[in-house]
This record gives structure tokens, C-alpha cells and sequence, in this order.
């Protein structure tokens, strides 16, 4: 399923993921998109561990077969998911109908209501008593938070010492380019969040979050000096002057500038 692509599924296909999350990943638990929860499955259901995989080939039959036709009939579902479920006897529809309208949500299922909600009447936590009930989480309650929590829990989460959990935080649809942006300047969080960001295409179409980037002394030295032909003169001068900028950076920034500019 490589012509789609979020942090959580690339983590997945890389391995490394331990038993409860590959069997929430199974029972459709985890993705929040109907592409990432099928890629999901897709994998699962060639786990090494027979429960895993048996669960996730439960959830494919469990979803009817009229919605997976009309998700097949989307022009964004890759071939080889096409051929997947052709090898299960599921066709594209005619056409993917009304739901192709509506946000791309789950075919089955959804997160998991791992964590406890606050219910109604709850004064707003501050970061610190936020801070104190995401530490007692599960990495499981941790993921699922990152994929569907609030702004301020994903501001935690991105410097979770979990990479798994900073990939859920990546791949959640309610981040925001704001977020991107603010995340892209943080050297509290580790080298991979920032190569993942700098990864993805969309996000590097914006201005702030390249600058912000090049700028950030945790990101990756050759991940900053592509940056560089990017920035504007006002942000090379910023980085000649910048200390914290890795030395290789700053003199690249200046001989970009030329002669007199810096």
C-alpha cells in the first residue's frame, strides 16, 4: 500500500510495534481515516501472531461489503488495495456515492475510548494536571489519545519519549498546520518527529514550517542546508546570528547571503 502514507502506518510497515497495539490496530482501533485503518488491517492480517492477525481478518468481514465497494470506487484507494480485496472477492462499486463527500472516517469501528473523557460540568484541566494524567496512561491510552485528544494533549504527546505515540500525534486529523508549525520549532522533541515533518510534502509547502525547521538546532544538518536556498535574506541573517544553529548551517547561511549581507 505504499501510494498511501501517514507516520502511524509507515511505523507499522517499519515493525517494532508491540502486541497491544498491533491487536487494537486489528480490531480497527487505532486509525482515524478510512485509507490508514485499511492499510492497518492489510497489514495485520499477515501478523506473525496468530491472534493478531485472525482479529484483523474479523474486522474485514465484519465491514459490509456495499461500504468497502464504495470506498474501492474512490479514485484515491491505491491498485494494490484494489487487488487485495478483489483476492477476497470485493469489487469497486460504479461509484463511491455520498460518502465519498464526507470526511474520510473509518470503515469499522474507530479509536478506542481508552481514555476517560471529562464529562460534563468539568472545570478545564491545566498542563500540569494534563501532564499528570497522560503520564499514568498506557502507551495505548497514550496513541489513541494522540490520534483524537485535544490540542493541548497533542502539545504533550509530541515530546512523548514513544515513537509510536509521536507518529499518532503526526497522523491525527485534527493537527493543524499551526501546530506543524510550533512543533517545527521545538528541540524538545526528538530528531525522527522533525524528519517526518520534513518529509511530508504538504507541510513543507509552508514557508513557517521550512523556516522553522532550518532554524531548529535538533533538526537533521542535511535537512537544514536543503532548506537554506528556501529561506529569505531576512531569515539567513537570522540563522548567521543564530548560536544555537549548528556551525555548518550558519556558515552555509552566510555564503548564501554573499559578500556585505551578512
Amino acid at each position: 500500500m505504499s501510494a498511501f502514507s501517514t507516520p502511524l502506518l509507515d511505523l507499522f510497515r517499519r515493525g517494532d510495534v508491540d502486541r497491544e497495539l498491533r491487536l487494537l490496530a486489528a480490531r480497527g482501533a487505532l486509525a482515524t481515516r478510512g485509507q490508514e485503518q485499511v492499510g492497518l488491517l492489510m497489514l495485520m492480517v499477515e501478523d506473525g501472531d496468530p491472534e493478531v492477525a485472525a482479529t484483523a481478518e474479523q474486522t474485514l468481514k465484519s465491514v459490509p461489503t456495499e461500504k468497502l465497494a464504495r470506498f474501492l470506487a474512490r479514485s484515491d484507494v491505491p491498485a494494490e488495495v484494489r487487488a487485495f480485496f478483489a483476492a477476497r472477492s470485493v469489487e469497486p462499486a460504479e461509484s463511491p456515492g455520498p460518502a465519498a463527500e464526507e470526511a474520510d472516517a473509518p470503515l469499522s469501528g474507530g479509536p478506542e475510548d481508552v481514555t476517560a473523557p471529562a464529562g460534563e460540568g468539568v472545570e478545564p484541566e491545566d498542563e500540569q494536571t494534563t501532564v499528570q494524567r497522560i503520564a499514568a496512561m498506557s502507551v495505548a491510552q497514550r496513541v489513541v489519545t494522540a490520534m483524537k485528544g485535544t490540542r493541548e494533549e497533542r502539545a504533550i504527546l509530541i515530546r512523548d519519549s514513544n515513537k509510536l505515540v509521536n507518529a499518532a500525534v503526526l497522523s491525527s486529523p485534527k493537527l493543524t498546520e499551526t501546530e506543524v508549525e510550533r512543533i517545527a520549532k521545538m528541540t524538545s522533541v526528538s530528531e525522527e518527529v522533525l524528519r517526518i515533518i520534513g518529509r511530508t510534502r504538504a507541510w513543507m509547502k509552508n514557508y513557517s514550517i521550512a523556516a522553522g525547521l532550518a532554524r531548529n538546532s535538533k533538526t537533521p544538518i542535511t535537512m537544514s542546508m536543503n532548506i537554506l536556498p528556501r529561506l529569505t535574506v531576512k531569515d539567513l541573517k537570522a540563522i548567521t546570528t543564530d548560536r544555537n544553529v549548528p556551525d555548518v548551517v550558519r556558515q552555509s547561511a552566510k555564503r548564501k547571503l554573499g559578500p556585505g549581507k551578512d
